[in-house]
């Protein structure tokens, strides 16, 4: 797998799942331009601040980028302990900005991945909400149905999040004719410097079986970049529309309604035996 020749640009650069992006990139040829709020880029190719909060300051930083780009990663984001407004300008309208804004350089063959989250996996009951809010096309009429449709910020969280992979599966038909794809990854927990956020805005009780499920630990940042880095290369060609959930298992505790049950009692639940 090389990205030699090619250019990514990867949002929230400077930590996290953004910064291991950025840097297995750069391991494999790629000239990495990151975005993020914070940082200098030390080590990437080109680095530009900017404020997802702002599509002022999204269409500054990326005045003046040429193209051709191969690739483009969406990392950025904030967690469900803020408020609920500051969430949806982030996780989804400034990740429309960014994208829309970069489709056009965007080169025949290249990608775009979309981080969400296993937060996002129920979508589909709010599917026709959220296109109600997709199909406004600015980030202003964006702004102006989040203001009308009030969220907490843990709900602000999981609401953001299915829209980023809603728009991630429709965005592969808006970049089809420019032969590009579209698709998002969910991560479950992530040791990142953020977690401590998500265990002060979500059900610990939640997190703490999603981990059980997984094996007793969450995600590194390199095991998700890893996926990101695949989902970009041209080993993933046919890979496209879709959402790949990267929690380790931890999403069996949902699928199988595994939350409030005994870790001990998992198989005997699912699968009608007891493994004592």
């Amino acid at each position: 797998m090389s990205f030699e020749g090619k250019t990514i640009v990867v949002s929230g650069a400077n930590s996290g799942i953004g910064a291991a992006t950025a840097r297995l990139l750069t391991e494999h040829g790629a000239k990495v331009i990151g975005l993020d709020r914070n940082g200098d880029g030390a080590g990437l190719h080109g680095f530009r601040k900017l404020d997802l909060t702002d599509p002022a300051s999204i269409d500054a930083a990326l005045a003046g980028l040429e193209g051709p780009l191969h690739g483009l990663a969406n990392v950025a984001g904030v967690p469900g302990s803020i408020d609920g407004e500051t969430i949806m300008r982030v996780n989804a309208l400034g990740l429309r900005h960014v994208t829309e804004a970069l489709l056009p350089k965007m080169a025949r063959g290249g990608a775009i991945v979309q981080v969400a989250s296993d937060a996002g996996s129920g979508w589909r009951k709010r599917l026709d909400l959220i296109l109600e809010l997709i199909r406004l096309r600015s980030y202003e009429d964006g702004l102006a149905w989040v203001r009308d449709h009030p969220l907490d910020g843990p709900e602000a969280y999981y609401f953001s999040k299915e829209v980023a992979v809603v728009y991630a599966i429709a965005g592969s038909m808006l970049a089809r004719d420019q032969g590009v794809r579209s698709l998002s990854v969910s991560p479950g927990a992530v040791e990142t410097p953020i977690l401590k956020d998500f265990y002060a805005s979500m059900s610990t009780k939640i997190l703490d079986r999603q981990m059980e499920q997984a094996g007793g630990r969450n995600a590194k940042p390199e095991e998700i970049a890893k996926v990101i880095v695949f989902a970009l290369s041209d080993d993933a060609s046919w890979l496209n529309g879709t959402d790949i959930v990267v929690d380790g298992g931890g999403g069996t505790a949902f699928h199988f309604d595994l939350v409030d049950a005994p870790a001990e009692r998992s198989l005997e639940i699912v699968f009608g035996e007891s493994t004592g």
